[in-house]
C-alpha cells in the first residue's frame, strides 16, 4: 500500500503489520535509501578528498591568535596546506607501528589536530576511539582495555591524567601530544618513567614527510571508522561500532537534501564554528558535512564561557548547538526585554508577535529584523544562514524564538549514536514547531506498540509508539557485547530507539516521550520527567531542573537551579530582601514563593496535578559535565543526580509526609 500525506511529505510505505505503523521513507527518495553519493565516495576519506578539492586554496582550519593571553583574530590553514599535513601525519603513524583497523584514542577538546588525526585515521583505516574526562576513571579503563589501545593522541593538559591511569592501562605505549609546546616538563618526565613514549604531533608529521613511497590499502566501506562509546546516563558505556558506510550515509543524505532544496545548501563559502564535543557523533556528522563541502571550520578556544566572543570574531554562517544553549539565550533575551519594560518591551513584543504570525511564510521581516532583532542576531555574529539543533528535543516556544530573533532558518535533527545521527530532519521553510521532521534519505521509520505505556500504532487521530529506524547508517554492533546488540537491533535490522514518537497528519515525526525514563508514582500514574522539566525550564526563574519521583511516594519533588539574575530581580519585587543568590536559595520563604510561581506556570502550560512538583530544593550549583551531572551532550544523568541530592530528596519527602511541605 502507499500512504499519501499532503505535499511535500508524501512517503512510501510497506504493507501494514499488526502492532506497527507502515514503514516510512523520505518523500524525495522513496524508491531507495541513500547510502553513498555517486557510487565512488563510499568512505570518509573519499569525502575528505572531495572537500579538499572543492576548498582548494581557501581557508579550512582556523584558530584564534593569542597575544599576551588575549584572543585576537582567527588564523587559517588552507585546504591544500592541511592535506599535506594530514598525509605526512598518517604516514608517520604507520611508521610508528600502528596497524590497519587498530584503535587510536583521541583525548582532547576540539582543535585542528583533532580533525587532522580523524582524517589521517580514515586514510589509513585506523579506528578512532574518542576519550573524554567525564567518562570517569573506571569507564576510561574499560574502553582502553576493551579495544586494546596502544596509541593516544592528546592535548598536553591530558598527559598528567594518562600517566595517573597508566598502571591500569597496560596496553598504552605511545602518547602523541597535539600542542607539544604546552607540555609540562614534570608530566613528560613522569610519562617516561611510567614507560610511555611521548611524541609531538609535528614530530610525527616530520617522520612521515621522509616517506616518499608507501604501500597502503585504501579503506573499504565496511571497515570500522570509529567505535563511539555512548555517554549514557547509566551503566557501563557501550561502544557503537560505526563503519565508513555508516558515517557516509547521513552525510550523503544531508548533501542530497541540500541539492533538492529540502535542507539548507552548504558549500565552500560557508564558515562553521566547532565547539560541540568531537567525541560525539552530532559534532562529527556536522563537521563531516562541512569537510565534504570544502567549507571553513573555526575552533573555539576550548572554554564555553568564551564561546560568544569566539562567535563574534568568527562570524559563522552555520551554527549547530543543543537545546541547553538555546534555552539560555531564550531566557537571557526575554529577561532583558522584561527588565527594560516600557516602550522597548512593547516594541519587542509587537515585532515578535507580527513575525510569529507570519512564520509559515518567512523568518524575515523588512523592518523588524533591522530595528528590533539586529542586536540579538549580532550575538551569533550577524551572518548566520541557518541553525541546527540536535541532541535533545527543543520546546516549540524556543524554536519559534530562534527563528524570529535570529531571522534564520532553524532546523531540528533527531538521531542517536547508534545511527550516526541519521534519523529525522525538519524540512526547509517548514517552520512548524514541536516536530523533528521526516526521515533522512538513508533511513526507514516505523512505530511499534508500547502497550504498558498505552501507546499504539492504531491510536487516533495519530499513530504513536516506539520509534524504530533501519538503513545504511545503523551501527554494525556494540563492541564485544552481543547481548546488548540483540536488545537494540532486532533480527530484521531495526534499531529500537527507546523514544516514543507520533506521526502527524503531514507524515512528520514528533517525539512525545521516552520509554526508558518513565516511572510510576504510588497511585499508578506514569511520569515522564523530561517532559515536565522541559516545561519548567522555559520559565525565566529556572535555569535547570531535575524532577524526581519515587514509586513508593504519591508526588514529585524537584531540584532546581535558578537563573541568578532573574532570581535576584524577582526576589526584590517579592520583597524578599537584598540577598545573594545563594542566600535566597536557603530561604524557606523564597522556596515557598518560588514553588508557587513555577507551579502556576506549570498549570498554565497544561501540566496535570500529579505532574507538578510538591516541594523544591534550590541550589546555585549548576548541573554540568564537569561535576558529572550531565553527559557531554548535556543530558541529565538521573542516577548521579539522585545520589548527589539523596539527602535533600529524603528531607523533602519527609516534610511532605509530615505535612510541612510548601503548598
Amino acid at each position: 500500500m502507499v500512504l499519501e500525506f499532503k505535499p511535500p511529505y508524501t512517503v512510501k510505505v510497506s504493507e501494514e503489520t499488526p502492532g506497527e505503523t507502515p514503514v516510512m521513507r523520505h518523500f524525495l527518495f522513496k524508491d531507495k535509501l541513500v547510502d553513498s553519493l555517486d557510487g565512488t565516495a563510499k568512505t570518509m576519506w573519499a569525502l575528505y578528498l572531495h572537500g579538499n578539492k572543492a576548498g582548494g586554496d581557501g581557508p579550512f582550519l582556523g584558530t584564534r591568535r593569542i597575544e599576551n593571553g588575549v584572543a585576537k583574530e582567527y588564523v587559517w590553514q588552507t585546504h591544500r596546506q592541511v592535506r599535506v599535513r594530514i598525509e605526512n601525519y598518517a604516514k608517520g603513524l604507520t611508521c610508528l607501528g600502528l596497524e590497519r583497523q587498530k584503535a587510536v584514542g583521541i583525548y582532547s577538546v576540539n582543535m585542528p589536530e583533532w580533525t587532522m588525526t580523524e582524517q589521517a585515521c580514515y586514510r589509513q583505516s585506523f579506528i578512532i576511539v574518542a576519550l573524554y574526562d567525564t567518562l570517569g576513571a573506571e569507564a576510561m579503563d574499560y574502553i582502553v582495555n576493551q579495544v586494546e589501545m596502544e596509541f593516544i593522541v592528546a592535548s598536553a593538559d591530558k598527559l598528567h591524567n594518562i600517566v595517573r591511569l597508566k598502571g591500569r592501562l597496560p596496553t598504552i605505549k605511545t602518547v602523541i601530544i597535539m600542542d607539544e609546546e604546552n607540555i609540562k616538563a614534570e608530566d613528560k618526565e613522569a610519562a617516561q618513567q611510567a614507560g610511555l613514549a611521548v611524541l609531538g604531533f609535528k614530530g610525527v608529521e616530520i617522520l612521515g614527510e621522509g616517506i616518499t613511497e608507501e604501500e597502503r590499502v585504501e579503506p573499504e566501506p565496511e571497515d570500522i571508522a570509529t567505535i563511539c562509546y555512548t555517554s549514557g546516563t547509566t551503566g557501563t558505556p557501550k561502544g557503537a561500532v560505526i563503519t565508513h558506510a555508516n558515517c557516509v550515509a547521513p552525510i550523503a543524505g544531508i548533501d542530497k537534501l541540500g541539492g533538492a532544496n529540502s535542507f539548507a545548501k552548504i558549500d565552500h563559502t560557508d564558515v562553521y564554528i566547532s565547539y560541540l564535543p568531537l567525541a560525539h557523533v552530532f559534532e562529527r556528522a556536522a563537521q563531516g558535512v562541512h569537510v565534504f563541502k570544502g567549507a571553513a571550520i573555526g575552533y573555539y578556544q576550548g572554554d564555553t564561557l568564551k564561546l560568544l566572543d569566539d562567535i563574534a570574531e568568527l562570524r559563522p554562517t552555520v551554527f549547530c548547538s543543543v537545546p541547553r544553549l538555546f534555552n539560555k539565550i531564550y531566557d537571557k533575551v526575554l529577561a532583558g526585554v522584561k527588565a527594560k519594560g516600557g516602550v522597548s518591551q512593547y516594541l519587542f513584543n509587537t515585532a515578535f508577535n507580527q513575525k510569529k504570525a507570519n512564520l509559515n511564510k518567512s523568518v524575515h521581516h523588512w523592518l523588524w529584523d533591522r530595528v528590533v532583532f539586529g542586536q540579538v542576531r549580532a550575538k551569533l555574529g550577524g551572518r548566520i544562514k541557518f541553525i541546527l539543533s540536535g541532541s535533545a528535543p527543543v520546546s516549540p516556544d524556543v524554536m519559534d524564538f530562534m527563528r524570529i530573533c535570529f531571522s534564520a532558518r532553524v532546523f531540528e535533527g533527531y538521531g542517536q549514536t547508534e545511527n550516526f545521527c541519521g534519523g529525522c530532519l525538519t524540512i526547509q521553510d517548514d517552520n512548524t514547531s514541536g516536530i523533528v521532521g521526516v526521515p533522512f534519505p538513508c533511513s526507514e521509520f516505523k512505530l511499534i506498540d508500547v502497550p504498558d505505556m498505552d501507546y499504539r500504532s492504531t491510536d487516533k487521530p495519530y499513530p504513536r509508539g516506539e520509534i524504530c529506524i533501519r538503513g545504511p547508517s545503523i551501527m554494525r554492533e556494540y563492541y564485544k557485547v552481543p547481548d546488548k546488540t540483540a536488545e537494540t537491533i532486532n533480527s530484521d535490522g531495526w534499531l529500537l530507539t527507546g523514544d516514543i514518537g507520533l506521526v502527524d497528519g503531514a507524515g512528520r515525526i514528533k517525539i512525545i516521550d521516552r520509554r526508558k525514563n518513565i516511572f510510576k508514582l504510588s497511585q499508578g500514574e506514569y511520569i515522564a520527567p523530561e517532559k515536565i522539566e522541559g516545561v519548567y525550564q522555559k520559565h525565566e526563574l529556572v535555569a535547570q531542573a531535575f524532577v524526581y519521583g519515587d514509586s513508593l511516594q504519591p508526588s514529585l519533588v524537584g531540584i532546581f537551579v535558578p537563573d541568578k539574575d532573574s532570581l535576584k530581580s524577582w526576589a526584590a519585587k517579592q520583597g524578599l530582601g537584598d540577598k545573594t543568590a545563594e542566600e535566597l536559595c536557603e530561604s524557606e520563604q523564597v522556596k515557598k514563593d518560588y514553588l508557587k510561581t513555577v507551579t502556576a506556570y506549570g498549570k498554565q502550560n497544561d501540566l496535570k496535578g500529579f505532574e507538578q512538583i510538591k516541594s523544591v530544593y534550590l541550589t546555585m550549583q549548576e548541573f554540568a559535565v564537569e561535576n558529572d551531572m550531565l553527559t557531554p551532550t548535556f543530558k541529565l544523568k538521573r542516577e548521579v543526580a539522585q545520589k548527589v541530592y539523596r539527602e535533600q530528596i529524603d528531607t523533602m519527602y519527609n516534610a511532605l509526609s509530615n505535612g510541612r511541605a510548601f503548598n
